[in-house]
């Protein structure tokens, strides 16, 4: 039950893997936009979603170094579908939403990977530690809407999610991935 947090811890590092979109800032479409985190708990996957996020993206694919993407998730708004789990996710042991109140991904560099693929370099900083990750991010284009789908694979361990009990990982997964599903309009 309290292994649940850990999806959140995952649900924020998906928002780093947000790549960048337009020539100009974007427009994001948060309600056809989605970030989640999916771990497993005693083996079973078990997926949260992050209720409340915002981004900034600014890409144009015939110049991609030159794009950015700035995601910020609201650690408290991490649903597991049931106030207890959530409650126990953004307590102290998992997510500490009072004293980290938000998860964040900065990019730093942007890269064709062939076709519509591209890896998006940046900071990812979750429960106030900060780590350099790259995304695979796919970008698809119809008119003016671009669409960014990625998974972003972290460990738990590394940011400090699941501590006490809860920092064994032998019924909360220390692998989590961050997928994300973001729509934006130039």
């Amino acid at each position: 039950m309290k292994v649940t947090f850990f999806r959140s811890l995952v649900a924020a590092f998906a928002a780093v893997s947000l790549v960048a979109s337009g020539a100009a800032l974007a427009d994001v479409d948060l309600s056809k936009s989605k970030v989640s985190a999916i771990s497993k708990q005693m083996n079973v996957p078990t997926e949260g979603v992050f209720k409340k996020f915002a981004a900034q993206i600014k890409f144009d694919p015939a110049n991609a170094a030159q794009g950015s993407a700035q995601l910020s998730i609201d650690i408290a708004s991490f649903d597991l579908g049931d106030k207890m789990y959530n409650d126990q996710v953004a307590g102290k042991d998992w997510f500490d939403a009072k004293t980290y109140p938000q998860a964040t991904f900065v990019s730093s560099a942007i890269a064709p990977a062939g076709g519509t693929k591209y890896n998006v370099t940046g900071k990812l900083t979750i429960k106030g530690k900060a780590e350099t990750v790259t995304v695979p991010v796919t970008i698809t284009q119809s008119g003016a809407t671009q669409t960014f789908d990625g998974v972003l694979p972290i460990k738990r361990s590394v940011f400090n999610v699941g501590t006490g009990e809860w920092k064994d990982t032998s019924v909360v997964a220390d692998d989590v991935q961050i997928k994300f599903h973001i729509v934006a309009t130039k």
